[in-house]
């Protein structure tokens, strides 16, 4: 089965407010871009993957994604996290109605494309299904098989909440990757010890040796 997913994405200079402590505003913006590249990049090489849909409407973000072969959705409905990854799921399912359609976080810079893989087999097997982010209180990965409409609820206790929709849990161990979304000092840190993307690898030596 192959997945089209769907990454959402806010104006970089707004993202990760949580990361002030580690990152402040000057360097916070190439840091979630950098996130956002390693995403795409492993989601791209992910044999379970067909395409990558980024809704943004950050236009460098924009470049720099398309430049890696994700197709840019503008976010039209301009309404939040929510509305956003339901209107990338309408764009992408007039392209292809038949596929299977993921939510894929931005933040996931540790991503591996196996692991992404395992996640996306399992969820195959239900119509509606989401893994918990390594706190276990979010969400990272939200699916809908051929035919089931994308019924997001991210947010605070996503997890919670995506529960409580009737999607099933996936209980999967070795997909840490997949969880560790970033946004703190400390998820930051958990990201960097199972290993990052380059781009972010890079990002992350820039802003030491500014503490320095």
């Amino acid at each position: 089965m192959q997945w089209t997913l769907v990454i959402p994405l806010k104006p970089l200079a707004l993202a990760k407010s949580r990361l002030s402590e580690a990152a402040d505003d000057t360097v916070r913006p190439a840091l979630v871009l950098a996130f956002a590249q390693d995403t795409v990049a492993a989601a791209l090489a992910c044999p379970a993957v067909a395409d990558v849909a980024v809704v943004t409407d950050d236009a460098l973000a924009g470049r720099e994604l398309s430049a890696l072969g994700a197709r840019v959705v503008p976010d039209a409905p301009g309404a939040g996290l929510n509305a956003a990854l339901a209107h990338g799921a309408q764009a992408v399912r007039a392209l292809r109605p038949e596929s299977p359609v993921a939510a894929l976080n931005a933040d996931l810079p540790a991503l591996r494309p196996t692991e992404l893989a395992r996640v996306l087999t399992a969820a195959a097997e239900f119509p509606h299904a989401f893994l918990a982010d390594a706190a276990a209180v979010g969400t990272t990965l939200l699916t809908a098989a051929p035919g089931h409409a994308l019924r997001p609820a991210f947010g605070p206790d996503s997890r919670a909440r995506h529960r409580a929709s009737g999607a099933v849990e996936l209980v999967l161990d070795a997909v840490d990757s997949v969880r560790q979304d970033v946004d703190t000092g400390d998820d930051l840190r958990a990201a960097l010890a199972l290993g990052v993307g380059p781009r972010t690898a890079r990002a992350t030596a820039r802003l030491l040796i500014r503490e320095q």
